[in-house]
């Protein structure tokens, strides 16, 4: 009898620390429901903030800056951002904002630094490190999104009846890097290190796309096809189908830092085409004006990485002002110019008159080989050869071309992206 006593009670003691058990696992169970149900809720309202404040400082920092005027339009910037931000919702109610920030952001630090100047700092000549370091100069828009009711539903049994949400996205707008259909003019990619000082943007000399008799600084620019993913060397089929007709731009996008195709030789039929479309401009610039510079944007490539296959940094907008198609030798020397934009010479009689205006030209236009500007006759000489393209790049405002990402070469950028 006594065995089988024992034996019941060890049974029931069983059964209630089983029941003890029970009720801690569904308390466990409740909890982790509710946090899984809650999570989830709150994960959704997030991303309903998020996509808010993506799309105001997006809207935000594509009004920021007024290229053509040269002047950062702060509260334009500000109004697009809130106007953007109230049309999203989370919930049955408008998204919620703190103030919109404009400042600068820096990549070297991945940081936002607030800045309500309404005044652009100065960035034509500025190297990618310099303008990075410099807060006054403005680049980007911050906003903040909230939600300070999101209701909790299980977590309700813990205490929790809301939750605060928040989320912040920051827009950068910079200089063209990515570049869409029909941005680019020609199908000539300039070497970076043809238009820099350095690190830095110069615009106040002119270049030549052939730098010249010494092999060792020669490459001042390529040919390109376009071609990316993949990169295939640009052909004199290629060449010859781009620049007939006067057509050469990029009918699909090209993105900063991948490969381009490119060459970097020369042949007469594909400068002919350049040199006839040049010399239809010099014409008539489709205003009535003659012997005026040609504009054209150009891709900016690094030359120092390939020969075929060149990796796109940037864009830059260059005047074209002379172009010596032919062999015109020294001795001889008929193809001088005798006038371009403010600049004349009205005597070219004897060898010597040709001379003297060619070296004219080439001072009135800072031209200058890689070597450097010319020193003595030779070097003017140098300088006068065939199948050989002068051009200024611009310091003027332009009109901004494709997205963000690119090095200063003095395009800003007409899409701005999103760095956090």
């Amino acid at each position: 009898m006594m065995k089988s006593i024992l034996k019941t009670g060890s049974k029931k003691g069983e059964e209630g620390a089983v029941a003890v058990l029970t009720a801690i696992l569904m308390a466990v169970l409740i909890m982790f429901a509710a946090l899984a149900v809650d999570l989830g809720y709150l994960y959704g309202v997030r991303n309903e903030l998020q996509n808010g404040a993506d799309a105001g400082a997006l809207a935000g920092a594509h009004e920021l800056l007024d290229v053509e005027n040269g002047i950062l339009t702060r509260d334009d910037a500000i109004a697009e951002a809130e106007r953007v931000v109230s049309l999203n919702s989370t919930g049955n109610d408008a998204v919620q904002f703190k103030p919109i920030e404009t400042g600068h952001w820096s990549f070297t630090t991945s940081t936002f630094s607030p800045n309500p100047t309404d005044t652009q700092g100065e960035w034509q000549e500025k190297s990618f490190a310099e303008l990075d370091a410099d807060l006054n100069f403005i680049n980007a828009v911050r906003v903040v999104s909230f939600r300070d009711d999101t209701p909790a539903f299980f977590a309700r049994i813990f205490g929790f009846a809301s939750f605060l949400v928040n989320t912040e996205a920051i827009a950068y707008i910079g200089f063209a890097g990515d570049l869409y259909p029909g941005e680019i003019d020609l199908p000539i990619g300039i070497c970076k290190e043809t238009i820099t000082d350095g690190d830095s943007f110069n615009c106040n000399m002119g270049r030549m796309l052939n730098s010249g008799g010494n092999a060792a600084t020669e490459m001042t620019a390529m040919w390109t096809n376009f071609s990316q993913e993949p990169c295939s060397t640009a052909s004199n089929s290629d060449m010859q189908d781009l620049t007939s007709g006067c057509s050469g731009s990029n009918i699909t996008d090209i993105h900063f830092g991948e490969g381009m195709g490119t060459q970097n030789g020369v042949q007469d039929n594909i400068f002919g085409n350049i040199t006839d479309c040049w010399e239809a401009w010099i014409i008539d610039d489709g205003e009535g004006n003659a012997n005026t510079p040609w504009p054209v944007t150009l891709p900016v490539i690094d030359c120092g990485v390939s020969n075929t296959c060149s990796p796109l940094v940037g864009a830059v907008e260059v005047n074209i002002i002379w172009i010596i198609h032919k062999n015109d030798p020294w001795s001889q020397m008929k193809e001088v110019p005798t006038e371009m934009a403010d600049w004349t010479c009205s005597t070219t009689t004897t060898l010597e008159d040709r001379h003297n205006c060619w070296k004219d030209f080439v001072d009135h236009f800072d031209l200058e080989n890689v070597t450097g500007p010319p020193v003595s006759d030779e070097d003017y000489e140098d300088m006068y050869q065939k199948k050989n393209i002068f051009f200024l790049p611009s310091c003027e405002a332009h009109e901004p071309q494709g997205g963000s990402g690119g090095q200063n070469f003095g395009i800003l950028a007409k899409i701005p992206k999103l760095v956090k």
